[in-house]
């Protein structure tokens, strides 16, 4: 790793930045991701927007602007089982481009929509201006159409509802361009993107009495290159790799990635702790990035007994999880990411932190998500501020309150966008 790649610097803030007292729920986010080529950045929130920016070509560095924002989804109820649907957006995943429009999947906890992002064009209807010789005949005078406004037009194409009983976690679009997998605690399904009232049940983990379930669903994600492929993750703290042409039902012949406990390490919170909150292949699809609670674990596809590669995140509240318990942190679920080249893998964590680490996990850089990087005039001025990095975190100055959750890697250049609370940052 050079030297240069060690500076990072904040370059960006999106979002109010006022004091953290007048945030509503609906503003907190809850996804970030980039499109394929990172010329476009998309967030969503609680409150079910969806926040779309776009790189500023004008400018030499990795800079971003606002490009739309429009509603993609709304509370619902559920009048059959009594129950609230929140209109969060829980995942969004862009479509592979095809012509001048963009493609975006997003879904609340039950229903997921297919948009059509475009620049439409405004026209005013004008009339003819009369001529000499039209003012002496009846000559008929016809409108004409002039260009008014360019706008950003967002338009609901595909509307993927009532196939997911539980909360869906996750959506992955398949490498073929043309269908994607949803996962909700129990089950996973197979779409079509041009067919939006039959999916296919590739994944049923549901017992037949409930009373016997021993585990959910946690993530799912296809392989970027291999189409047949998927894995998903489980709160046991297993990842499986499934093959779609083994059989109708794909776990049943799965491939487990798993790391047994040692049986005098194990506690009450052995299960907890080890429940795996996000799974994601590198580009070249030869590794698996996990997270748990405590740790961020790097899995060969061809060595499924341990991780090659372990990293301790956390280890510090080891001796907290009574209190993490309670107060219902324990339970909090962080993302992890590759980077563009897969040389690097970064994940979130209290206090608006969040590290990025080389793949031995030798070199840990922490840097703080903090609205004080742009409260200074001369950090404004600048756009460019050094982050302190205390890497060796003092538990007890822990802000459990404040945590960056969500986040995603430029699959380029050495730019990450980073969500804490209601704000987006980007560091470069």
């Amino acid at each position: 790793m050079s030297k240069e790649q060690h500076d990072w610097k904040f370059a960006q803030c999106f979002g109010d930045k006022g004091d953290s007292d007048n945030i509503t729920d609906a503003d907190i986010i809850s996804t970030v991701e980039f499109n394929q080529t990172g010329d476009y950045l998309a967030t969503g929130d609680k409150g079910g927007r969806i926040v779309l920016f776009e790189r500023n070509e004008s400018k030499k560095s990795c800079e971003y602007r606002f490009y739309t924002e429009f509603q993609s989804h709304k509370a619902e109820f559920d009048y059959l089982k009594s129950l609230e649907i929140e209109e969060k957006i829980n995942k969004i995943k862009w479509c592979k481009r095809q012509n001048s429009a963009h493609f975006l999947l997003s879904t609340n906890d039950k229903t997921i929509k297919l948009w059509k992002i475009f620049d439409k064009t405004l026209k005013l209807v004008t009339e003819h201006s009369a001529t000499p010789a039209a003012a002496t005949t009846n000559t008929l005078r016809l409108p004409k159409l002039t260009h008014h406004d360019t706008i950003v037009a967002a338009v609901s194409r595909k509307v993927y509802a009532n196939a997911h009983t539980y909360h869906i976690n996750s959506i992955s679009v398949n490498s073929d361009g043309e269908t994607y997998i949803s996962a909700d605690d129990l089950r996973i399904n197979l779409w079509n993107l041009d067919v939006s009232d039959q999916s296919f049940n590739i994944v049923d983990i549901k017992p037949a009495n409930m009373e016997e379930l021993t585990e959910v669903i946690t993530a799912a994600e296809f392989h970027p290159q291999h189409c047949s492929m998927f894995m998903y993750s489980s709160s046991k703290g297993t990842i499986k790799l499934c093959d779609m042409r083994e059989s109708a039902l794909c776990d049943r012949q799965a491939k487990v990635f798993e790391e047994v406990e040692d049986p005098v390490h194990r506690s009450f919170f052995s299960e907890i702790i080890s429940s795996v909150s996000d799974i994601n292949f590198s580009h070249d699809g030869r590794y698996i990035l996990s997270r748990d609670y405590l740790t961020v674990k790097i899995w060969d596809l061809n060595m499924n007994n341990k991780p090659i590669q372990t990293i301790n995140i956390h280890n510090q509240l080891r001796s907290r999880l009574c209190d993490l318990y309670e107060n219902d942190y324990i339970f909090d679920k962080f993302e992890c990411t590759f980077s563009g080249n897969d040389s690097h893998v970064m994940t979130g964590s209290y206090s608006n932190t969040f590290h990025l680490y080389d793949r031995e996990g030798k070199t840990d850089i922490t840097l703080q998500a903090d609205k004080n990087a742009f409260r200074s005039k001369h950090a404004s001025a600048t756009k460019k501020m050094p982050i302190a990095r205390n890497s060796a975190a003092n538990i007890d100055n822990m802000d459990f309150s404040k945590k960056v959750l969500h986040s995603s890697w430029h699959p380029r250049e050495n730019t990450i966008a980073i969500a804490a609370t209601n704000n987006l940052f980007i560091f470069t």
